[in-house]
């Protein structure tokens, strides 16, 4: 059944408004006020050398740059709350991406290390906005790599991040300074190596520190948060709970239950920086956790014909550009990293 997204009460100008009050995050001015200001150009120096510097380090290791969809008959469904655009393509429902995994794993038959800077738009809840870590417009750096583990692409993740921020420090040092940050506040992340814990014990460390978690969801912002502002660099999350993810996640034979997928929470605050998992490929597999999800399974008939004729085992992971761009500048929103920010609850042009 199509989804219909129901516009939100616009917001025409800044000011108070109850959205913006879990983390008191600023909300944007005008956009030509917001275009002119001298903390956006900081900001997008800064994305620009991050971008140049993923390319660089992804191409290094073999990894081919894609240019991704932007509609397609089905879309990503863990979007978490979030709801998909409906697109007229021709007289077809389509929908616009909320993200293009299941077209990195149907690109494994011909591309073996891929990547790419994939625009995503989800409708986020409204109530999302004063998260700050939230925008309806957004883009991932996008990796998949055909017969790797969760070992190996968080190996690449971890790289990917270290390499960024020690190329932002070469190549734009006074922008950072300038927007505040101090290049000891990543000296753990640099040095490394990235901390590795499960979602069971995060869940325990979050109930010792007075934050209530279900054992079985994702771990919700106020949590990651929470946990983010103990840790000195960045640190893994492994072993999500199976239900708390897309049916895309493999689940481990081994530990029925739980799967084989993780997160990457940034230190000082900035939360989930990534998210990634090994993918389930059997066909078979992929209906029935399709059907577990509540998901109807014609209406993947194409990404589902190419399974039943075979598509590599892979992992795989999406790193959030403006939430890496956020944390490399120390800014408070999201929207202060984004040329042309569109903050859940909020019609903008």
């Amino acid at each position: 059944m199509q989804q219909t997204v129901t516009p939100p009460a616009p917001v025409t100008a800044p000011g108070p408004d109850p959205r913006a009050t879990a983390d008191a995050v600023p909300l944007p001015p005008p956009l030509g006020e917001h275009l002119r200001s001298a903390r956006l150009r900081a900001a997008m120096l800064v994305q620009q050398e991050a971008l140049y510097a993923a390319r660089e380090f992804l191409r290094a290791i073999g990894f081919t740059e894609l240019l991704p969809p932007l509609i397609g008959p089905v879309t990503d469904p863990g979007g978490r709350g979030a709801k998909a655009l409906d697109v007229d393509y021709y007289g077809h429902p389509y929908k616009l991406m909320t993200s293009a995994i299941l077209y990195k794993q149907a690109s494994l038959r011909g591309f073996g290390k891929l990547f790419y800077i994939a625009p995503n738009v989800r409708v986020e809840p409204p109530e999302t906005a004063g998260t700050g870590r939230h925008l309806v417009e957004f883009h991932q750096i996008d990796v998949e790599m055909a017969g790797a583990s969760r070992d190996d692409v968080q190996d690449i993740a971890a790289g990917l991040l270290t390499h960024v921020v020690g190329h932002v420090w070469t190549a734009v040092p006074d922008v950072l300074r300038e927007l505040g940050r101090d290049e000891a506040d990543f000296a753990e992340l640099l040095a490394g190596p990235f901390g590795v814990t499960t979602h069971a014990e995060a869940v325990r460390r979050l109930a010792a520190r007075g934050h209530t978690q279900s054992p079985d969801a994702e771990i919700d912002w106020a949590g990651e948060k929470v946990l983010s502002l103990a840790a000195d660099r960045p640190f893994f999350v492994n072993d999500y709970p199976k239900g708390s993810r897309g049916f895309y996640d493999r689940e481990d034979p081994e530990h029925p239950g739980v799967l084989r997928n993780f997160d990457l929470i940034a230190h000082g605050g900035y939360g989930e920086l990534v998210s990634g998992s090994e993918r389930e490929s059997d066909y078979a597999t992929i209906v029935t956790r399709m059907r577990e999800s509540g998901e109807n399974p014609a209406k993947y008939a194409w990404y589902l014909d190419l399974a039943r004729e075979g598509i590599p085992a892979s992992a795989g992971f999406g790193m959030g550009v403006q939430r890496l761009v956020r944390f490399l500048t120390g800014l408070d929103a999201l929207w202060q990293v984004s040329a042309y920010p569109k903050l859940p609850g909020t019609v903008a042009p």
